[in-house]
């Protein structure tokens, strides 16, 4: 599966989920993607869930911003195929057949609740056309 096609079909996961919370606060909503919640309630959701696994071993890991607003990615490029856009520390490359992948497993800045509300926005997608807005900006 290329990076688009997930992204795609995570936000209409994701999308589905909002909507059927739209009657919740902001903070009731980023609350249902906590863990510990939305890996029993939305199991289809995440494929770690139904092991139920984490993608990162946190305590208070919440899953509104899986897939991290700082992650770039190129299906088309010939040899960088994804990166962290603020070159996070706990990030790594990945290489794989000569293309560059970023590997994010180290890193846990997106699953913050304090991150997630500094960012937060019903529509998913929204919150990366916003940081990429951002970067191209003067």
């Amino acid at each position: 599966m290329t990076y688009l096609k997930w992204f795609n079909s995570h936000a209409k996961k994701h999308k589905k989920i909002v909507d059927s919370l739209k009657n919740k606060t902001d903070d009731e909503i980023i609350e249902y993607f906590r863990w510990d919640n939305i890996s029993k309630s939305d199991v289809d959701f995440c494929p770690l869930f139904k092991e139920g696994k984490k993608c990162h071993d946190i305590q208070n890991l919440n899953c509104y911003l899986c897939a991290c607003p700082n992650f770039r990615f190129d299906d088309n490029a010939s040899k960088i195929k994804s990166y962290c856009s603020i070159d996070s520390k706990n990030g790594r490359k990945l290489f794989v057949n000569e293309e560059i992948h970023q590997d994010c497993s180290g890193c846990v800045v997106a699953h913050s609740e304090k991150y997630i509300k500094k960012y937060f926005d019903r529509d998913w997608k929204r919150i990366f056309k916003r940081n990429i807005q951002k970067e191209n900006e003067p």
